[in-house]
């Protein structure tokens, strides 16, 4: 055996667990991945049984494109220890690599796995080096994990409503006061819950369109009976982070058609309100005729409020590109080299309409916003 591959850092654990959104963590730390020769903006191959697939470093979901799979060394308080999680950005790495299916019901978790034969917790996860730092210019622009805090102080200089995510939807077509995104004003993850609850009451929601949550998790919160938001409709759709999957886009029409159906000022709100919430709000503002330009720019206020992105910047613009417009090119079938509203509107009716709503929903939809 040649010293070349007797020293290529290599690594075999097992998986952890599987989340709801289909990411796998595994039994190995970021510290131990350090220990093997492993780092941030290396390339490597994961095979699982006899399963594989290439992929990056990275220390965030969005160090990747969106769609494209990036091996997460998630470091810091929430962590505990850390987790090194495999993921697709807006996708389902179980379902990619074929190990698992991720069936969403209601009772708790939210979520069952229906594993793939042969596959399950003790089957073998064997990661080594493909390229050492192959990824390190697309990771020098990507990188935005490891800067978000979830500490108010470390956001002095935002409102209540820009730490909370929360803001009014302002692109064109779209009427005054009719639509808001937020980040989650019940779960307490991000410490950011309070300011985004006081900001819906303040706004005068009526109408929320959960798209993270079921019925039965909303009340599993604390003091979630107490909230603002506890008051208004909501209707709790649970979904995946798999942009692209037939249950998505279903789940996605039948939170639209529960706005269609019930009085505004109406809220649309994931987690972080940034990815799951980016991608409805941009698929609703495309709806309502706003450009390619006014999309992104609510789109990427989401990582100026968490990670202190700075407009007009090369990473700004990389991070728009392989983020919004890509989701938006793979869900309408097109490069989007035009980016004007009418065209856009024309994309997004189509696919509200192969999802499922019919164009009478969707002009229904369309007055209710506009």
């Amino acid at each position: 055996m040649s010293d070349n591959i007797k020293n290529t850092p290599a690594i075999q654990t097992n998986i952890h667990k599987i989340s709801r959104f289909g990411n796998i963590t595994l039994m190995v730390s970021p510290e131990m991945m350090a220990e093997a020769g492993f780092e941030p903006a290396d390339v490597i191959l994961v095979r699982i049984g006899q399963h594989e697939m290439e992929m990056p470093i990275g220390t965030g979901y969005n160090d990747a494109d969106s769609g494209e799979p990036v091996c997460c060394l998630l470091t810091g308080p929430e962590y505990g220890p850390g987790w090194v999680v495999l993921a697709i950005n807006a996708g389902n790495m179980a379902a990619e690599m074929e190990l698992a299916k991720v069936v969403m019901i209601d009772d708790p978790p939210g979520y069952q796995l229906v594993w793939e034969p042969d596959i399950d917790y003790s089957t073998s996860v064997c990661l080594s080096m493909v390229q050492k730092q192959g990824y390190i210019d697309e990771y020098r622009m990507h990188c935005s994990g490891n800067t978000r805090s979830n500490d108010r102080n470390d956001y002095a200089a935002l409102s209540d409503e820009a730490y909370a995510n929360f803001r009014e939807i302002c692109t064109s077509g779209m009427a005054r006061g009719r639509l808001y995104r937020s980040s989650s004003p019940v779960n307490p993850a991000l410490n950011r819950n309070r300011e985004a609850d006081t900001a819906l009451q303040n706004a005068g929601i009526r109408t929320v369109m959960n798209m993270t949550d079921s019925m039965e998790r909303l009340h599993q919160y604390a003091g979630y009976e107490t909230t603002a938001y506890s008051a208004f409709l909501i209707t709790a759709l649970n979904m995946e982070m798999d942009f692209f999957s037939d249950t998505f886009r279903r789940k996605l029409t039948e939170g639209f058609r529960f706005l269609a159906e019930h009085d505004g000022p109406y809220l649309i709100h994931c987690t972080e309100g940034k990815d799951r919430a980016g991608f409805a709000a941009a698929m609703l503002e495309c709806l309502m005729g706003a450009d390619l330009s006014e999309v992104i720019a609510d789109y990427m206020l989401s990582f100026v409020n968490f990670y202190h992105f700075s407009p007009g910047t090369e990473q700004y613009a990389l991070i728009a590109a392989g983020n919004i417009e890509a989701a938006l090119a793979k869900a309408f079938g097109t490069d989007m080299k035009s980016g004007d509203g009418r065209c856009l509107a024309v994309c997004a009716e189509r696919y509200l309409r192969k999802a499922g709503m019919s164009s009478d929903e969707i002009q229904q939809l369309k007055r209710c916003l506009g």
